[in-house]
């Protein structure tokens, strides 16, 4: 390993950020994201915290690549890291929540300000103006004083007409004045009938994919933001960005063994990933991960595809919304056979969520019915209609081996799911970060890691480390 040297990356850039959540966030994200590249100007996206599905929207825009940023799971020099190391001009990051919203309400652990102090990012505020009148000045001061260090930039009104803002903006402006603010400028507003709006469900927004004329209602965002917002103004915010520390760790390289046997893929073990309508939330962390590992990913369909990947010797099946496609599912016996014969042969394997899901004898939708699935668990999972041990865990083992690894302590994830289920394992414990609270749950050994619990494993090269010699030790035995 060569010494870790440190560069320097001029990036522009720039977090919409929010009182709260349903406040147009990833409408205006997108906009901006489609504008800087009408401009011809290299642009990534990020988004704080655990979210899956605002990334999917975000690569909806041809050319542009999206990630997720956690301080629960990523330290301050690992963020950085994140950010820096994309190849892109410029940046544009969407916040979580409301902007001060964190895991505790003691701290800013986990909010999106936090973010935006670890890399120094320029903010600019949507002040969400529905259903208030001056009201909407008290609830920006508020969050004002709340800005230790000066990060907010500019404030963009969102449902607001144009006649009220024509009459709200020079007070707005005074009080920001008289308050030592004047560094704070307003963007403009945007009107109450834009109607560019997403859909949602109960985990958040609905996919990309099933969203109408989604590339036009991403034009229309960003015309409505050249139209409305003072994109010169954002343009200078994003530019008074500092510069980032850049590390450049030298990685060790695995060497190319050459080997070409069944499940081998130029010496490296052929990891077959679920991925299509049901099956579609990875980080894009934890896929690289798994790669620098040592592992070749080779994509498949659940719904679509008669079976997993001749060539496989592990199995990924990440979260997703299989409960909206459980007819298919089910109808699909083929590939059921082909998962259910590959777990029994001893196949490594990572289930999550609904991944974790599917592995079950049988999901009863939200209206009773029952379909049946792969059955390597003979459970059932129901819907319940609320969140089931919903945020932020960590994790520790019950026993003395563990999935792929002598030890899974320190493994870090969230759950956020609606259905529950009748054998939920017994392998591990999770702990919630701040209220303590514990429950066993998973099925961990030396040849899977099933659960509700999804995972985030960019630090935890043990654990990546140990699925691949899982299974290069599989391979080995056939």
């Amino acid at each position: 390993m060569k010494e870790q040297c440190v560069n320097i990356k001029q990036m522009p850039r720039v977090m919409i950020a929010a009182m709260g959540s349903h406040s147009g966030k990833t409408v205006v994200t997108m906009g901006l994201l489609q504008h800087l590249l009408d401009k011809q100007i290299g642009v990534c996206a990020f988004k704080c915290g655990p979210d899956y599905i605002d990334p999917m929207f975000h690569r909806m825009i041809p050319g542009v690549e999206s990630r997720n940023l956690d301080t629960f799971f990523s330290g301050a020099d690992e963020i950085t890291d994140i950010l820096s190391h994309t190849k892109a001009d410029y940046a544009v990051i969407e916040g979580v929540m409301g902007i001060y919203d964190g895991i505790h309400v003691s701290s800013l652990k986990g909010s999106c300000y936090e973010i935006a102090s670890i890399t120094k990012t320029p903010i600019f505020l949507l002040a969400d103006a529905k259903g208030c009148g001056r009201t909407i000045l008290s609830q920006i001061k508020g969050i004002l004083a709340d800005d230790k260090e000066h990060l907010i930039g500019g404030i963009l009104f969102n449902r607001m007409s144009g006649n009220f803002y024509e009459k709200i903006a020079p007070y707005m402006e005074e009080e920001l004045r008289l308050g030592g603010m004047s560094h704070v400028k307003l963007l403009g507003a945007l009107p109450p009938d834009n109607e560019i709006t997403l859909e949602s469900r109960h985990l958040g927004l609905v996919m990309p994919d099933e969203t109408e004329k989604i590339r036009e209602k991403i034009r229309c965002c960003a015309k409505l933001l050249e139209k409305h917002c003072d994109l010169h103004e954002l343009n200078s915010l994003m530019r008074t960005a500092p510069d980032l520390l850049m590390r450049e760790p030298a990685a060790a390289e695995r060497e190319d063994t050459g080997d070409v046997r069944a499940g081998m893929k130029n010496g490296r073990p052929v990891l077959a990933v679920a991925k299509d309508e049901a099956f579609c939330f990875y980080y894009r962390n934890n896929l690289e991960q798994l790669e620098k590992s040592g592992v070749t990913i080779r994509y498949f369909s659940p719904l679509h595809d008669e079976a997993i990947p001749t060539d496989a010797a592990g199995l990924l099946l990440g979260g997703g919304y299989p409960e909206l496609h459980l007819a298919e599912l089910a109808g699909n016996t083929s590939m059921i056979s082909s998962i259910r014969n590959a777990i029994e042969d001893g196949m490594p394997s990572i289930a999550e969520c609904g991944g974790f899901m599917y592995l079950h004898k049988s999901v009863c939708d939200p209206d009773g019915r029952s379909f049946l699935l792969v059955g390597a668990l003979d459970g059932i999972c129901r819907y319940t209609g609320h969140p089931v041990r919903f945020g932020y865990i960590g994790v520790k083992c019950m026993h003395d081996t563990a999935a792929f690894s002598e030890d899974l302590t320190g493994l870090k994830g969230h759950e956020f799911h609606y259905y529950d289920s009748t054998c939920n394992g017994t392998d591990c414990l999770v702990r919630k970060p701040v209220s303590g609270r514990e429950w066993d749950c998973m099925f961990a050994d030396d040849t899977r890691l099933w659960g509700f619990p999804h995972f985030y494993y960019d630090r935890d090269r043990q654990l990546t480390d140990g699925f691949v010699k899982a299974m290069r030790a599989y391979l080995a035995k056939k």
